[in-house]
């Protein structure tokens, strides 16, 4: 299922939704992620290949499912409750629109 999603997310990205370079680094159960964005592409690589990452999330491949494919968006008390983690929360609305969804 993960796999599937990052599979397809270089063709949705948006072209000049963003405007500045952004790496994050996802651990989504097992998978391992590091996503590479600037304005004008987006470059996925399997595994940890940034030891500075501008933005790390961790949670189940559930929970990311629910965020990527039925547009829930993480409150407060999904953060304090464990069920997703980040050092940069607000730069994961970022990841969203550069890739068309609704933050």
């Amino acid at each position: 299922m993960i796999n599937s999603i990052f599979n397809q997310m270089a063709s949705s990205f948006q072209a000049g939704s963003i405007d500045k370079s952004v790496s994050y680094y996802f651990t989504i159960d097992d998978s391992k992620k590091t996503v590479y964005l600037d304005p004008q592409s987006c470059r996925i690589e399997e595994g940890k290949t940034t030891e500075t990452a501008d933005c790390v999330c961790k949670t189940s491949a559930e929970f990311f499912a629910q965020i990527w494919n039925d547009g829930y968006r993480p409150g407060l008390k999904d953060f304090l409750a464990g069920a997703i983690k980040s050092n940069k929360p607000e730069a994961l609305k970022t990841f969203l629109v550069a890739f068309g969804k609704d933050a």
